[in-house]
């Protein structure tokens, strides 16, 4: 194995401006002579909450079809290896605009307050002439800044509603009649149409972010109890006893089995409990549906509550049958967006603008669907880590080309700027994918050799400990600390599932020393240099230990 250096991974980390002395894809647009410039694409980006690969056919998915999405994968290029750097929706976002890491752009948990103030993309894509817009999901706290017209959902901590959504809308608040998948869909559909009759040549950035399939997975009417019927195939470790992971992994607060709550997410309350008890979470946001589709919800959820109630369900059984109804719930909100993918992608091929568009579809993070006996995110485990990417521009992509390039959602923003013409700043830690993109989804030869995670939000819900790591195509190495001081390292050729934790075993003695030096030089390279704050890292062989500062 060759030791990439702390020179090396710098200047990685700094060269996110490839080709920008050529005007975008200058040479395959314009033809020879011609001095007109080509125009500027425009980017849809399309973006989830909690959607995961595995319920996403074209990522080989077993669950649910997804054609819509399977046609961007189709007509463009797929990414295998994209990850968040932070698994949790508000950093996720964060890093998304900035092009930085949570310690750089100070959105480190969801109890932050975004600086609206500091650079983003949309800004510097607005003040190079593009018309921006954001609608759909912020969960910023702070108002969007850099778009010519943003349209975010408000309410529950900015989660926004399911069913008549509320929208914090160029300072006002307004509330929408219809369900939210649908509504933030059609906002952006009249967005674009105003673009097209106002004739206008900027090109456009338009950042439309679903709220679903957030928790509490409640579906649109149309797809209420679609997947009743259904049995969904378990994943392999939904029975994991966690026995050979650090105790993080045992002792958080997201699990099936312990933390599903009855009301909240598996929807045992019939109409007459929820009249009783307006004040329940689950009345509150019921009482919100129109009439017709609250007696359709009590008959899609009666034979659930009346299973449940038999006293039939013991023990690993009722953990089985709380994945199915979770499945069938999760996959059934996830039907609403793709087809809103689908309508966009109408939209567009009808004004003549799809080709002229980079279609990016990606969510903030993967998200557990019952692996390991959990849902939710946070962990830098392979099932919420990797993040869903696919990218359509048929000036530039080959159509079905797959890359399992190592990229991270910092990439996201020196990617849009550097296909723009716009020169990437010089203080953005992601790197462009272009030099991917345009080479069939092969990565240069001088591409990371690991992308790198790091989550804060501890103690707070589901009680998933602190814990930063890297991940390189063939391993994996984690640390948690704060209150406790524990590592992982995983074999991912050989142990996908992240279920043998390796850190200690002998054979696996050079990798480690190898993935410690690695991570020094990741961390040094990015500036987070001292990521256990007031602690400070001790070396002791290939070993470290954690101490605490005077």
């Amino acid at each position: 194995m060759t030791l990439m250096t702390k020179k090396t991974i710098s200047e990685m980390a700094k060269s996110a401006t490839p080709l920008l002395a050529v005007p975008f894809a200058a040479a395959a647009l314009v033809s020879c002579g011609e001095k007109q410039q080509p125009k500027q694409p425009n980017i849809l980006f399309i973006m989830t909450d909690d959607h995961t690969t595995q319920a996403m056919s074209c990522y080989g998915g077993r669950l649910i079809e997804t054609p819509n999405m399977d046609r961007l994968a189709r007509e463009g290029m797929r990414f295998d290896n994209c990850y968040a750097t932070n698994a949790l929706s508000g950093p996720s976002r964060a890093c998304i605009l900035t092009g930085k890491f949570s310690h750089e752009n100070g959105f480190t948990d969801n109890a932050s307050r975004f600086n609206g103030d500091q650079q983003t993309f949309p800004k510097l894509l607005q003040q190079a002439g593009y018309e921006t817009a954001m609608i759909g999901k912020w969960h910023l706290i702070s108002d969007p800044q850099g778009f010519d017209f943003w349209s975010v959902l408000s309410g529950q901590e900015e989660q926004g509603d399911y069913y008549n959504p509320g929208f914090w809308e160029m300072g006002k608040e307004i509330t929408e009649t219809g369900y939210v998948t649908d509504v933030i869909t059609s906002k952006a559909l009249s967005w674009l149409e105003s673009h097209q009759k106002a004739k206008d040549s900027r090109p456009f950035c338009l950042m439309f972010h679903h709220k679903a399939p957030h928790r509490n997975w409640m579906p649109a009417p149309e797809h209420l109890g679609q997947f009743n019927d259904t049995v969904f195939p378990e994943p392999d470790n939904l029975f994991d006893d966690y026995s050979d992971r650090c105790p993080a992994a045992a002792e958080q607060d997201m699990s099936l089995a312990k933390t599903f709550t009855e009301d909240w997410d598996l929807k045992l309350m019939t109409r007459e409990e929820m009249l009783k008890n307006p004040d329940n979470r689950l009345a509150k946001v019921y009482s919100r549906m129109p009439e017709d589709v609250q007696h359709k919800w009590d008959s899609v959820y009666a034979g659930r509550i009346a299973e449940y109630r038999s006293g039939r369900l013991k023990g690993r059984e009722l953990l089985r049958w709380k994945y199915q109804q979770y499945m069938r719930d999760y996959l059934a909100t996830v039907l609403s967006v793709d087809e809103s993918i689908g309508k966009v992608l109408d939209a567009l091929e009808k004004t003549g603008e799809l080709d002229n568009t980079i279609v990016v579809y990606t969510s903030d993070q993967g998200f557990f669907l019952g692996e390991h006996g959990w849902f939710d995110k946070r962990f830098m485990y392979e099932e919420c880590q990797r993040m869903p990417l696919l990218v359509r521009y048929p000036k530039a992509i080959k159509a079905g080309t797959v890359s399992d390039a190592l990229c991270m959602n910092v990439d996201f923003a020196p990617t849009f700027l550097d296909y723009a013409g716009v020169e990437v700043p010089s203080d953005i830690q992601g790197t462009s994918l272009r030099p991917v993109i345009e080479n069939d989804g092969e990565a240069p030869a001088d591409w990371r050799e690991a992308v790198y995670y790091h989550y804060y939000e501890y103690p707070a819900e589901h009680s998933v400990k602190r814990h930063y790591g890297i991940r390189t195509k063939d391993f994996k190495l984690i640390h948690f600390y704060n209150d406790i001081d524990c590592w992982e390292l995983y074999d991912e050729t050989k142990d996908p599932q992240e279920i043998h934790n390796v850190y200690d075993v002998p054979e696996y003695s050079e990798t480690r020393k190898y993935m410690l030096s690695l991570i020094d030089s990741v961390q040094t390279a990015y500036g987070d240099v001292d990521p256990c704050e007031h602690e400070k890292v001790l070396f002791k062989g290939d070993r470290r230990y954690v101490g605490r500062t005077e």
